[in-house]
């Protein structure tokens, strides 16, 4: 168990984010002054508070439909159905989306304290699956220079108008698959001094064609390997159940040394002692 215990890394909780309790299937979380109920699979606890208690203090609580999609139910009148966020120097914008995200991952706030430590002034970072640009905002308040990459037009713009509420300097902008691009700038002859990747567990492309994180995952880290600079660093997260950490090593490993190898399991604490496993990270140093 003590062994099982170092594999954890945590993204902690921070003034306008905190996660307040899990269990039953779901979590209860706050964002800024907003507090959420949402369905989580990993919750498969009993929570610290009952769940009477969750619906005294949410606002809003989403309500599955179908496995992808639902709706959610205002608990609280006028409560906004938008607002913002900050993390540091960085401004998010927050909204209810049908499908029971409201634009950020906030387990991933372990990863924005390591790309704090690892970027400095003028560094190159690519963002590979970026969705609504948090990574990226973090580096380029670091002074990166980022190179931004998404299939969705509207996250894409999401993450530029988070960009603009940060007061930020510009970002590339690419609107594409996220692996083709990183193997077309393989075969360009590009080089990152940091790579960030937190690729969906399944999906379907622009031309309807499927995508599972198990056969892509070692293309993904052979390609991120080939675009690194030396001392250049990597992260990869994954949520497929199909990806274990054993694979995460095995993938690695054909490319870094155990001694450039950083692999964990990602954790959320809860205000009431809760734990909740967020799925699994890797990180380099070429």
């Amino acid at each position: 168990m003590a062994h099982e215990k170092n594999l954890r890394e945590y993204g902690l909780p921070w003034p306008d984010y905190e996660l307040l309790d899990a269990g039953d299937g779901k979590k209860l979380e706050r964002w800024g002054q907003i507090i959420t109920i949402r369905p989580e699979i990993q919750a498969n606890f009993k929570p610290g508070w009952p769940i009477i208690q969750w619906h005294d203090m949410a606002h809003w609580e989403f309500e599955e439909q179908s496995s992808t999609q639902g709706r959610w139910l205002n608990i609280k009148p006028h409560a906004p159905e938008q607002w913002l966020i900050t993390y540091g120097n960085v401004n998010f914008g927050l909204k209810l989306t049908k499908f029971k995200h409201v634009g950020l991952f906030p387990e991933q706030q372990a990863n924005w304290r390591f790309i704090k430590e690892q970027v400095s002034v003028g560094q190159k970072v690519l963002n590979l699956f970026a969705y609504t640009g948090a990574a990226s905002l973090v580096a380029c308040d670091a002074g990166a220079e980022v190179v931004h990459v998404d299939s969705v037009k509207q996250l894409i713009t999401w993450a530029n108008e988070n960009r603009e509420r940060s007061h930020l300097s510009d970002i590339k902008w690419v609107l594409e698959d996220a692996l083709k691009f990183a193997q077309r700038e393989l075969k360009r002859g590009k080089q990152y001094d940091g790579i960030i990747m937190d690729p969906p567990a399944w999906g379907l492309g622009a031309k309807g064609e499927k995508w599972k994180l198990e056969s892509h995952l070692s293309g993904l880290i052979e390609t991120a390997y080939g675009l690194m600079n030396p001392g250049a660093f990597l992260i990869v997260n994954t949520y497929s159940p199909k990806v274990e950490l054993a694979d995460l090593a095995i993938s690695a490993g054909q490319y870094f040394s155990v001694h450039q190898l950083e692999i964990k399991q990602l954790w959320m604490p809860t205000k009431t002692g809760k734990e909740l496993y967020c799925g699994n990270l890797l990180r380099a140093i070429k």
